[in-house]
């Protein structure tokens, strides 16, 4: 029993070591080990020592094949003396979990020649030799400490098959591997953008283009035109865009179509920030004080009489047009804000037009949103002042 001893040492130290695995297709293990056997009561032995070693093939990460060779000198039990025992058995093993763990518990199954030296059943003369074949089942668990050492547990059930006997088995034991490594080969990736051939929905990508994990271009302003053939980047959602990912400019005034008020100007013709022909002045800034309800655009008739300050002062300069402008405060998303800015500086335009008799052709509408605050949104008196309409008069030059 001494050498459980140095065995329990070496268990112990190696156990504070932090697993480092790596991956590997096969492994030769040799594996040293001692054990405490229990045999069965018709032998004539009393529990001993056991020491043995196996040469283990992993073959597979999950099954392996196994030649063990074991030794013990056990007393007798009922009679004095001793007999030797010396087995060579052949298991194989299942493991649960792949090489790369930590714990691999497994399961065994294996079959094996013992001999017991002189013969110690009851029944036989002293003096004779008993060989037996022994049948075997076995759990226990490999913890691996390094790539090359691991600790092993082992609980054995053996089953004399020509004396129906039953002995049992536990041992500790070390194991030192000797392993075939093998690195995955990388997956191909034919166009060099870091993702695999298999998962790459855009093959032939140019080099360095920055891809997503699908292999494709990136398109960051969502046009449909990827970046790197956008000469124009961050255009707004839903804006039409050419080929160079610009927006479109149909009547080519130099006005891109979504800030266009006047589509379809003559062909080089001069025309303001708004597409518009004519290079426009704000004369005049008259801010309406119009309430809505929240969250409407609908316009009630008392405020008429504020509208028709801009009408009179129309109808007072003829040659002037009005851009009734407006305004939100920043509670809430930026484009709503802006879409209902825009729905309601046109109920005023309609007002103007429908109710108060200026032509069409003299009036527009924008929704500003909260793009031109001119107080603070930190504040409620600041909000209240950046919601707003403005009608702002403008001359042609």
């Amino acid at each position: 029993m001494n050498i459980m001893r140095p065995l329990t040492v070496a268990a112990l130290a190696a156990s504070l070591a932090t697993p480092a695995l790596a991956d590997r297709v096969q492994s030769i293990y040799l594996n040293p080990f001692a054990g405490y056997q229990l045999f069965d009561d018709k032998r004539d032995l009393s529990e001993t020592g056991t020491f043995g070693v196996g040469a283990e093939y992993r073959f597979l990460p999950n099954w392996s094949v196994e030649a063990v060779f074991s030794r013990a000198d056990a007393d007798r039990k009922y009679r004095p003396g001793s007999s030797d025992f010396e087995e060579f058995r052949l298991d194989g093993t299942y493991y649960f979990a792949g090489q790369d763990e930590a714990w691999n518990p497994y399961l065994s199954l294996g079959a094996g020649h013992a001999d017991f030296g002189d013969d110690v059943l009851a029944v036989q003369t002293a003096g004779s030799d008993h060989d037996e074949t022994r049948v075997n089942v076995g759990a226990g668990v490999r913890y691996n400490v390094t790539d090359t050492v691991s600790i092993r547990g082992d609980l054995r059930e053996f089953h004399g098959i020509d004396e129906s006997t039953f002995d049992t088995m536990v041992s500790l034991g070390l194991s030192f591997a000797f392993n075939r490594t093998q690195s995955d080969p990388e997956p191909a990736d034919a166009d060099g953008d870091g993702v695999p051939d298999s998962r790459d929905q855009c093959p032939g990508t140019a080099a360095g283009a920055s891809v997503d994990s699908t292999g494709c271009e990136r398109d960051a302003d969502n046009d449909g035109v990827v970046d790197s053939r956008d000469n124009c980047p961050n255009t707004p959602a839903g804006a039409r865009v050419n080929s160079s990912g610009c927006e479109l400019d149909s009547d080519n005034d130099g006005v891109v179509n979504t800030m266009d008020l006047c589509p379809g100007t003559a062909a080089g013709a001069e025309v303001d920030e708004t597409g518009c022909e004519g290079v426009t002045e704000t004369v005049e800034t008259i801010e309406l004080r119009v309430q809505f309800p929240n969250n409407s655009s609908v316009i009630g008739n008392a405020y008429d009489e504020e509208i028709r300050r801009v009408a009179d002062f129309m109808a007072e300069y003829p040659e002037t047009t009005v851009e009734i402008a407006g305004h939100s405060d920043s509670t809430g998303d930026a484009e709503y804000n802006r879409f209902l800015s825009q729905r309601r500086a046109e109920a005023v335009a309609d007002r103007l037009t429908q109710s108060l008799g200026v032509a069409e052709d003299r009036v527009s509408a924008t929704g500003y949103g909260e793009s031109e605050p001119i107080a603070s949104n930190d504040t409620a008196a600041g909000r209240a002042e950046n919601r707003r309409v403005e009608a702002r008069i403008q001359v042609s030059r």
